[in-house]
């Protein structure tokens, strides 16, 4: 009998040979398609200049060093509940991150929501390597490249483009292979990196199934997020009066509003300009994690956060972004329980 391909296998080899086995597609257990790209293994010293040759966190899960990490090429839709990385859509938004996390995890084991360390592991290839993507950050083109455009969601609103629908300069590596859409079109939430009151928590390594709701599983890093200055309480529903800085502690008191997402009590500045408090230096692990700059350019994004209450994570920016969005861009000032019509999402896999 000769051997006869099913659709799933021409698409997949298809994807495969495109790419030179860089992307593939991967079918859950209902049958569903998810083209994802393959980010091999590399070091920290790969990346960041004087940093120790060992494995990025974003490759160690569990204690476990893995070979790579698989990442939706493309930002997720839903679909019964269910995460998927297609071209051609409209991103899914309007959702919390936990049930952005649970649309991940009902894929199958290794399956999550993507994480800061995954996202800083490309942001810093993508720095190291002299290549920072362009996107939607000017409603629908980009905001350097105005010539650069995708395919409006809506053809009358210049907001969110189809995903993957822009030139190959909108994804990671410029290439066609590449991961599309990390600068600007919607806000991507990623797991992994809290603020609570100030200070910074993140994931272990790349530990992915990590309790979202037990702290006392995650790395409290010992920094905090300070804006105040000195002899000036905290206290007020205001935008605080100091630069943000990365400290050992907070200076003066924590404002009353908890959770709450004050319109003005937060701040924001250029990531890269991102300073310690006078005589501080900052953990070389928040460097590595894409919360505290390096040397260089970071391309002129932008860092916004509240040192107050519960504050989770997204990156990337969004169609309006113009020059602070892009791959270091970093949002840490809303509660979990914000659900957008600009933030979206991705899924990644781990095997």
């Amino acid at each position: 009998m000769p051997f006869v391909l099913s659709v799933k296998d021409t698409y997949r080899q298809a994807v495969e040979a495109a790419t030179g086995g860089r992307n593939t597609v991967m079918y859950d257990d209902k049958g569903n398609p998810s083209v994802m790209v393959f980010i091999p293994r590399f070091n920290l010293a790969d990346i960041i200049d004087g940093a120790p040759a060992s494995p990025h966190p974003a490759f160690i899960v569990n204690g476990v060093v893995k070979d790579g990490i698989w990442i939706s090429k493309y930002q997720n839709v839903v679909h019964d509940g269910r995460a998927y990385s297609l071209p051609g859509m409209n991103p899914a938004t309007g959702i919390t991150i936990d049930t952005a996390s649970a649309a991940c995890k009902a894929k199958g084991n290794g399956w999550h929501l993507m994480t800061n360390a995954e996202w800083a592991a490309i942001a810093l290839w993508c720095k190291k390597n002299g290549f920072m993507p362009r996107g939607n950050n000017n409603y629908g083109k980009d905001h350097i490249a105005t010539h650069e455009t995708g395919r409006l969601v809506n053809p009358n609103l210049p907001e969110k483009v189809l995903t993957g629908s822009g030139p190959v300069s909108w994804s990671h590596d410029g290439t066609t292979s590449g991961i599309y859409d990390l600068n600007g079109n919607v806000h991507e939430f990623v797991e992994g990196l809290r603020i609570v009151n100030g200070k910074i928590f993140t994931h272990k390594d790349n530990d992915f199934g990590t309790d979202a709701n037990s702290l006392a599983t995650w790395v409290d890093t010992g920094v905090f997020i300070d804006n105040t200055l000195p002899g000036t309480a905290d206290t007020q529903s205001s935008k605080a009066p100091g630069a943000m800085q990365f400290a050992a502690e907070r200076t003066n008191a924590m404002t009353t509003l908890g959770d709450v997402d004050n319109q003005y009590a937060y701040n924001s500045g250029t990531f890269e300009l991102m300073a310690a408090k006078s005589g501080y230096t900052v953990p070389e692990l928040l460097k590595y994690l894409a919360i505290a700059p390096t040397v260089g350019t970071q391309g002129g994004d932008f860092f916004e956060a509240r040192n107050y209450g519960t504050r989770i994570a997204f990156r990337g920016g969004v169609w309006g972004s113009l020059a602070g969005s892009g791959v270091f861009f970093l949002n840490l000032y809303h509660s979990r329980l914000i659900a957008g019509s600009a933030i979206g999402f991705r899924s990644a896999f781990v095997g």
